[in-house]
């Protein structure tokens, strides 16, 4: 059947409804999206602080805390232990419904007196400087990690792993240990600088390995070992060749680094999109899913479209970084256990939500702020069970009538200015773009410059000559120029992993990392294979090629737009060289 197309009110570009999305929106009663996909996906964007941190008092106990919200901010803010005690309650601010003004206005003033919580952060051990994080311990400047220890600069780091810093996971399938710039990778032990690595031990500026161990600058391999540039050596001669590699050097790091873009770019072949054990998806990065599209980092997805880190989810459309046993949710944004929610921000362990925001433990909640273990409240008020659905609906058609329902919050109403969120490192827009669009935008966002003590040029080459008064300097950022430090349980790390001290600061090795990992966009594109005549002059196995000598005439759905470098194949054509 073919989709209907709409034009996106923010935007003006046309996008498809499709008729399975229509029957989503049935059986939520709710209204079709006046926006794209990208544009709603902007929004929920634009709700998530996940890495910009200041330092502010608590409006409770006045102690000093870490935060996502900058002391300018109009909020009050409790730290973590305050905002999780029984000091408070949000039921303190309940008000009334007034059905002569818009929904957004009034909740709007109900945000702004209710506490926020500084930091997103549960059942952690020495892990103040984590965010959306739980089960952790020793942990620092990490972002949505769970249950792992001794884990630095890092993200989306989800199942037990530990002594890692730098790293980009993404993985529910197995933890990772002792690994320094890892990205999409799983089960994998003492790897640095590798993509797409599973089973794997000891390897190195690598992609697309699985069972391998003892790799140095190698892609698409099998249950290899003692491996340089895919070339296999003698177990002696191989670590004699590691050993002329000289992992302690910088310098020696920074041609390692740009010889593994190469390998990325001119020699290692690519799938169309990492889809494993799943039936009829699209999208990257899925595992065990189904009936799912247009998802990305996904596993157990089921009956779910237009998804963006999702472990563990069914029967949801228009959500974003949610997950671990969420069922019938809609344009919702950093929910963990959740049942039917709609419209909601920031809300763990509930059923029965709508336009809700940091709810926690609670059911049939609607236009509530900071609510925990709560039941049939509108605007933090409680009511019978009869009246609170008698209510709800009586504003629902009174949002109806203004035009505010069936969207996520807008913009204005966000806690955080866009070049504070993950929209600004997604879909980046300049400060006029964003206030344009209705966007906050904040000025004071941290960082030094200019105030170094030890300048790049002066820091030692090896790891082996480093002092340790390093932990006492300010360096500066060889690529933005902002001043950051290296602590004392990083400078151990560097030292007993053979890692050179970083000239870049924490902020730009991330966004580095990301772009190793595909955008979430999808581009129809046909199979690179030329079979025995191939372009490429790559791979060689034509006869096992269900299409022969010819070209592949396979079309698919992937994120590497048709600019890009890499020679990406069809699945078929992909096992037939790489199995």
């Amino acid at each position: 059947m073919i989709p209907e197309t709409r034009i996106c009110k923010e935007c003006a570009a046309q996008f498809p409804i499709e008729q399975d999305d229509i029957g989503f929106y049935e059986k939520f009663d709710v209204p079709a999206p006046v926006r794209c996909p990208e544009c709603r996906q902007r929004r929920r964007y634009a709700w998530r602080n996940e890495r910009v941190l200041y330092r502010r008092n608590c409006d409770l106990c006045k102690k000093s805390t870490v935060t996502i919200y900058s002391p300018n901010k109009p909020f009050k803010v409790y730290c973590p232990p305050c905002f999780w005690s029984d000091k408070w309650t949000g039921f303190d601010y309940g008000r009334d419904f007034d059905f002569s003004k818009p929904f957004f206005e009034q909740w709007q003033k109900l945000q702004l007196q209710v506490p926020r919580i500084a930091l997103l952060t549960k059942n952690s051990v020495n892990s103040e400087y984590t965010n959306h994080s739980s089960n952790n311990r020793n942990c620092y400047l990490s972002f949505s990690t769970f249950d792992s220890e001794n884990i630095m600069h890092s993200a989306n780091v989800w199942k037990q792993s530990k002594d890692c810093m730098d790293c980009y996971l993404a993985s529910v399938e197995g933890g990772a240990e002792l690994c320094y710039e890892c990205v999409n990778s799983a089960r994998i032990f003492n790897c640095q600088f590798g993509v797409l690595l599973k089973d794997c031990t000891d390897c190195f500026y690598s992609y697309d390995l699985r069972g391998c161990s003892n790799c140095v600058l190698c892609w698409n391999l099998r249950n290899k070992q003692y491996c340089i540039l895919n070339e296999q050596y003698p177990k002696e001669e191989y670590a004699r060749k590691v050993e002329e590699l000289r992992f302690g050097s910088f310098g020696a790091r920074e041609k390692l680094h740009a010889r593994f873009r190469e390998v990325l770019e001119k020699q290692a072949l690519h799938k169309f999109a990492v889809i494993e054990k799943s039936v009829n998806v699209s999208g990257n990065s899925i595992f065990n899913s189904k009936n799912a599209h247009h998802i990305f980092d996904a596993d157990k997805a089921e009956d779910t479209r237009y998804g963006i880190i999702a472990p563990d989810v069914k029967s949801t459309m228009d959500s974003y970084h949610y997950g671990f046993a969420c069922e019938l949710n809609y344009e919702c944004h950093a929910l963990i256990h959740a049942y039917d929610v709609k419209f909601t921000h920031l809300s763990y362990d509930n059923s029965h939500l709508e336009y809700c925001d940091s709810c926690h433990n609670s059911e049939n909640l609607f236009g509530c702020v900071g609510i925990k273990q709560g039941k049939y409240a509108i605007f933090n008020k409680r009511y019978e069970e009869s009246e609170y659905a008698a209510l709800k609906n009586r504003i629902i058609a009174h949002m109806k009538e203004t035009g505010e329902y069936g969207e996520f919050f807008p913009p204005q109403l966000s806690p955080f200015g866009y070049n504070e969120t993950q929209g600004n490192i997604y879909m980046p827009l300049t400060k006029e773009e964003a206030l344009t669009k209705g966007y906050k935008w904040e000025d004071l966002v941290p960082g030094t410059f200019g105030k170094e003590t030890l300048k790049p040029e002066n820091i030692p080459d090896n790891i082996k000559d480093i002092p340790d008064s390093i932990v006492k300097e300010a360096l500066a950022c060889v690529q933005c120029k902002r001043n950051y430090n290296i602590v004392q349980a990083e400078l151990d790390f560097y030292r007993r992993s053979m890692i050179p001290v970083p000239r870049l600061c924490p902020e730009c090795r991330y966004r580095r990392r990301l772009e190793l990992r595909l955008p979430r966009k999808l581009w129809t594109r046909k199979c690179m294979c030329g079979g025995a005549a191939s372009e490429n002059g790559s791979w060689k196995n034509s006869v096992r090629h269900s299409h022969g000598n010819g070209h592949c005439e396979v079309f698919f759905e992937t994120p590497y737009a048709p600019e890009r470098k890499e020679v990406v194949y069809c699945e078929a054509c992909y096992n037939a060289e790489i199995a």
